[in-house]
């Protein structure tokens, strides 16, 4: 999404711009000069340099962002800054006030030379308590990587906001590195140890919107379609390179570009893969966060190897679909998007659930999955969105998302919104002859609007009616701008389909989308709910409910350790040998067995009894065309 400019070009424009004593210039021409220094971690602090050039104003305010596009969530990253100064051009500190958790005022800003201050990692503190950002939006501060999400070390000025950017990032020469930002060049020190790495960023935008990633990386490129596929991956006890996953990415991405045809794609996407190790200071928010031309990931360096594939498939697949939308077709509420206060658009069943649905349906589309599988996973989105208020605009829900009842059911958007964008597909299917759906509709928004031209937000479902048909306005307005429930059973019978109950393979912890433990937080105990009966594992070993789990392979359960060990079920292979020590009611009894496949009873989508041409053909439609 970036214009690449002539290094030439760049050097010329920052020097024009950057003398501090033009008389007739104003602040918002001279580019603010960022300094990273890697070199020089102490407590896991990265210090920063921040100078903004000249102010001609008394006082000014300094933000790092609350929130980050794509989370809807509050992340306050000026909780994580520690040692702010801001010091004159003789060196001595001016005054500041710190007015919130992610805002400083400086007094006297037109004596200000630079301010300074350090970035503590969020990653090493996910597991205390302290409230601390989504992991693939947080950083990592070790002394072999380091996860530059830049929005958690830079921040903007209030005057400034759309300032070109000039950053330096000071590294061990030794050190891999990698960044969609525009490089404009790099420098070592006398003794070749250090290189200062120097970026360019034309606003605050492109700073949140490229991360990076430095340190013992393993980084495959290649190309699919057109696009420059960058690969970085991190795996500190060397389980996983970038080699080894490249053919899966390249397999995937591969089958995306030819599911999306000619849309407007981009000339390079990178992924960086961070694989977290098996501790209490690795970060546990597994998934990803989408940038316009870069997905971040975190998964556990644990994961089996098929079901690191599997995750890299979906996940990354959702995050490669956000070029579609929010790239491609966005609100002026992504458009002009306020770190520090937002507005949110209604339409997240656009951006994340029409996004989650494509990351589904292409794969059966491109052969990769069959079809039962993709039925599997729209039957456990309708298990998995019953779980939340279903009788909720989703809309309403949208635009108040950060704010409570929305805020707990904002994992439905991937959920019901995947299904709403299922909905929409079938119906524009049946209404066209299969000719036309929702990734045709996408393109033709794409082609209306772009990524320089955003939509009025209350006006886009009427834009949307015009370029369909009434069956489309009547399904928005009554089952996303409305509050009604959707039948799903009427879809599936459009394309021959009906739900049943059969045996579902499932984990050890869950039974679909349902857990089947819980916690005693006065006891301090985990016990399995009177849901293990309905796991065939368990309750083929004996387990019975309310049974209290004080052992897993050795390690005690407690409350405090719960989430990691609990976690390490999900990466327990058929045949390994597992010994779990319970307590029932006083009497301990130890389940040790080798492990076997864990079913439970789940709906799922069959054909219904002898289906018409017409249904078979929409069918096909729907899944192929």
């Amino acid at each position: 999404m970036k214009k690449v400019l002539l290094s030439l070009t760049i050097s010329f424009l920052l020097i024009g711009c950057g003398s501090v004593n033009q008389k007739n210039d104003i602040a918002s021409k001279t580019p603010i000069t960022t300094e990273v220094d890697l070199t020089k971690v102490a407590d896991d602090k990265v210090p920063v340099v921040i100078n903004p050039g000249r102010f001609l104003q008394d006082t000014v305010k300094y933000y790092l962002p609350k929130v980050v596009q794509g989370t809807y969530a509050v992340s306050d990253f000026g909780k994580f800054i520690d040692g702010f100064r801001a010091l004159d051009y003789n060196g001595v500190e001016l005054k500041t006030e710190k007015v919130d958790a992610n805002t400083w005022l400086i007094a006297n800003a037109k004596q200000l030379d630079k301010i300074v201050y350090e970035v503590n990692d969020t990653y090493d503190i996910e597991n205390t308590g302290v409230g601390t950002p989504f992991s693939p939006s947080g950083t990592n501060i070790e002394e072999d990587n380091f996860v530059l999400n830049l929005h958690g070390f830079i921040g903007y000025f209030d005057v400034l906001k759309n300032n070109q950017y000039s950053l330096q990032v000071k590294a061990p020469t030794n050190m891999q590195r990698t960044s969609a930002l525009q490089n404009i060049g790099s420098e070592k020190n006398e003794d070749g140890t250090v290189t200062i790495d120097k970026y360019f960023a034309a606003r605050y935008f492109d700073i949140t919107d490229n991360p990076m990633m430095y340190g013992k990386l393993d980084v495959e490129e290649f190309e699919v379609g057109g696009i420059k596929i960058v690969l970085s991956v991190y795996s500190p006890n060397k389980t996983y390179t970038a080699a080894g996953i490249k053919e899966t990415v390249f397999k995937m991405m591969k089958a995306q570009k030819k599911y999306l045809g000619d849309i407007d794609s981009t000339p390079r996407y990178d992924i960086y893969l961070y694989l977290a190790p098996q501790s209490q200071t690795a970060p546990t928010g597994f998934g990803a966060l989408e940038h316009h031309t870069s997905t971040v990931v975190v998964l556990p360096e644990a994961i089996p190897e098929d079901a690191l594939a599997s995750a890299m498939i979906d996940v990354v697949s959702h995050e490669f679909f956000h070029i579609v939308t929010p790239l491609s077709v966005h609100s002026e509420d992504v458009h002009y998007f306020d770190y520090n206060d937002p507005t949110f658009s209604k339409h997240l069943w656009m951006y994340e659930g029409v996004t989650e649905y494509f990351a589904s349906v292409f794969q059966v589309n491109q052969n990769l999955v069959e079809e039962d599988e993709f039925y599997t996973k729209m039957m456990g989105k309708i298990e998995s969105a019953s779980l939340f208020d279903d009788a909720m605009s989703f809309t309403v829900m949208s635009e108040n998302i950060l704010n409570e009842p929305y805020a707990k059911n904002y994992a439905n958007v991937y959920e019901k919104g995947a299904l709403i964008g299922m909905c929409i597909d079938i119906l524009m299917r049946e209404e066209s002859s299969g000719n036309r759906g929702i990734l045709s509709l996408m393109k033709e928004l794409s082609l209306k609007y772009g990524k320089n031209k955003p939509f009025e937000d209350d006006k886009i479902i009427e834009e949307i009616v015009s370029m369909t048909y009434p069956s489309i306005e009547d399904f928005l307005k009554t089952h996303v701008v409305g509050d009604t429930p959707i039948n799903y059973n009427d879809f599936f019978k459009k394309v021959g389909l009906s739900v049943g109950v059969k045996n579902i393979e499932t984990d050890y912890v869950r039974n679909g989308s349902s857990i089947i433990v819980g916690g005693d937080q006065d006891k301090g105990t985990i016990f399995f709910t009177e849901e293990v009966t309905d796991n065939s594992f368990w309750a083929d070993n004996g387990v019975q409910p309310f049974d209290v789990i004080k052992e897993v392979n050795g390690t005690q359960l407690t409350l405090l350790n719960a989430n990691s060990v609990l976690q390490g079920t999900l990466q327990w292979q058929v045949g390994d040998e597992v010994e779990v020590k319970l307590d029932r009611a006083g009497k301990e009894i130890i389940v040790k067995t080798n492990l076997t496949k864990s079913y439970t009873k789940g709906k799922s989508l069959s054909d219904v009894e002898n289906p018409t041409k017409e249904q078979l053909t929409l069918r096909e439609a729907w899944l192929k065309g």
